[in-house]
């Protein structure tokens, strides 16, 4: 357990909201004698990071809590799978099967891939199926299950008794059109699917969304929520409905919204952005739930090219937490992402120096990537690095996927050729043994020496475009210990002919 000192001081996002919660929520949570914190999904399209990160960050706010309480902690995964089929989503087959659905509560709407009862149920089932390969801890509810089974009755007579002041809530927020045809409820015709009249119990009616969200609030006893910057008004508006059923609203978090590489929001039926599939393709479970940690107040981009740098940060902080007091460590992301339990391995390098090697390498399988490594490090075992194993596989995948068809190899003019040519001869001066500080020397100075005295950037840019056909690259020193001094001459030769 964590210091109580180091726990008051802790600026770290999971500790503030967790006291914040544990603050406004006092006496209601010692009432009940747990903790109860809400996730939400709509499965109107498939599972994505977005949906994850939901999870992931209330998770380490869980892990929070539990050094700052001995009351017992879980995690509510509502689907509001009773929703209806708005619009099609671009990226599932069957769309025409889709279209003549639309409007039907998504447990009603078939299966377009045809392994499911229903479309809804399929998306629930990814959802469940990727959460527990994360082995997170919750406890998943279906709107429509809970509905159907008279879960919500109780509260549902409590809204029709308080409609009159529900209305006046919602009514002010609506344009003069709907303001005539509003209501609270929207039963389903049992012909149809379609929303007409009906009576509003047993799962024959669902409420509008702001008044259902409320209603979970209430009937579920939910003690915590966090929530995309675009819920903020809906946010306000359940939260003046929970307080006019009779109890206090659950202590809030609203965070920044996921972009795709347009700037553009990622959303489910479009598909767009990175999928869960794609990033745990590439990379880690761990390296995606810190990047999930980071600033969660600022929107983040996510697509294929973050991958390596969200790769990198996560094993440098796993680095830095060698040498943290405690109350760094409460501070490092990793912390979070282990649940206080971060991984002692030792860093053989960093993934951007791994996909470098895997070009110049030619290295197609684990196997062979391993031995290359081995080679020049003959003193490791693939089982002491069971994080750097990892990363071989991502590395080659990573590679073979995204960079190979994105490389633009530089041809030198003349004079950088020569600057080229310098460097081979410099590294003719270099052997295995040397360290990789006195190599990168070498390589300054030959940037010097060759007309890049004033910018020695370009230098490097110059190695990298040329080399590795990117802007960016490896610490040259570094690199080189690993590659081979012989081999990167031949190589650089090679780039040259």
């Amino acid at each position: 357990m964590i210091k109580k000192d180091v726990l008051e001081k802790t600026s770290a996002w999971p500790f503030v909201e967790a006291k914040k919660m544990l603050r406004e929520r006092k006496a209601f949570i010692e009432k009940k004698g747990k903790i109860t914190l809400q996730t939400g999904y709509g499965p109107s399209g498939l599972p994505h990071i977005g949906t994850f990160g939901e999870v992931a960050r209330t998770s380490m706010m869980v892990n929070a809590l539990n050094q700052l309480t001995d009351l017992p902690t879980e995690i509510i995964t509502f689907s509001d799978d009773m929703d209806g089929l708005r619009k099609v989503p671009d990226n599932v087959p069957n769309q025409e099967l889709l279209q003549q659905n639309l409007h039907k509560p998504l447990t009603q709407v078939p299966d377009p891939f045809q392994k499911f009862n229903s479309f809804g149920e399929h998306n629930n089932e990814m959802l469940k199926d990727f959460l527990n390969s994360f082995n997170f801890k919750y406890n998943f509810k279906s709107s429509t299950s809970l509905y159907k089974a008279g879960f919500f009755n109780p509260t549902l007579k409590i809204i029709l008794e308080n409609y009159e002041g529900i209305m006046n809530i919602i009514l002010p927020t609506l344009g003069k059109e709907r303001q005539k045809t509003y209501s609270p409820f929207l039963p389903v015709c049992p012909d149809t699917g379609h929303v007409l009249e009906i009576p509003i119990l047993d799962g024959n009616c669902k409420l509008q969304w702001k008044v259902d969200w409320a209603m979970r609030w209430f009937a579920l006893d939910i003690d915590f929520e966090m929530y995309g910057k675009d819920l903020i008004e809906s946010a306000i508006l359940s939260t003046k409905i929970i307080n006019l059923l009779g109890k206090k609203n659950p202590s809030g978090f609203a965070y920044e919204l996921f972009l795709d590489e347009k700037g553009e929001k990622i959303s489910k039926s479009k598909g767009n952005g990175i999928t869960i599939d794609q990033w745990l393709k590439y990379a880690s479970p761990e390296s995606l739930s810190l990047y999930m940690y980071q600033n969660p107040k600022r929107a983040k981009k996510l697509y294929k090219e973050i991958v390596p740098k969200a790769v990198d940060e996560y094993l440098d902080n796993i680095e830095k937490s060698k040498k943290q007091t405690e109350q760094q460590l409460v501070m490092n992301p990793v912390w979070h992402v282990h649940n206080g339990s971060v991984p002692k391995e030792d860093m053989i390098m960093s993934f951007s120096m791994l996909l470098n090697l895997v070009e110049t390498s030619n290295a197609d399988s684990k196997d062979l990537l391993w031995k290359f490594v081995k080679k020049y490090k003959s003193n490791i075992q693939e089982t002491n690095f069971p994080i750097f194993d990892g990363l071989v596989g991502y590395a080659i995948k990573y590679f073979n996927d995204v960079i190979k068809s994105q490389k633009k190899y530089k041809t030198p003019s003349e004079s950088e050729k020569k600057a080229l040519e310098a460097l081979i001869v410099t590294l003719e001066k270099c052997n295995d043994q040397m360290p990789p500080e006195e190599i990168q020397t070498l390589i300054y100075s030959t940037g010097k020496e060759n007309g890049y005295a004033e910018n020695l950037r370009d230098w490097f840019k110059l190695i990298y475009e040329v080399v590795f056909g990117d802007e960016n690259g490896p610490r040259m020193g570094f690199f080189i210990s690993f590659f081979g001094v012989n081999e990167t001459k031949d190589l650089i030769m090679s780039k040259l002919k």
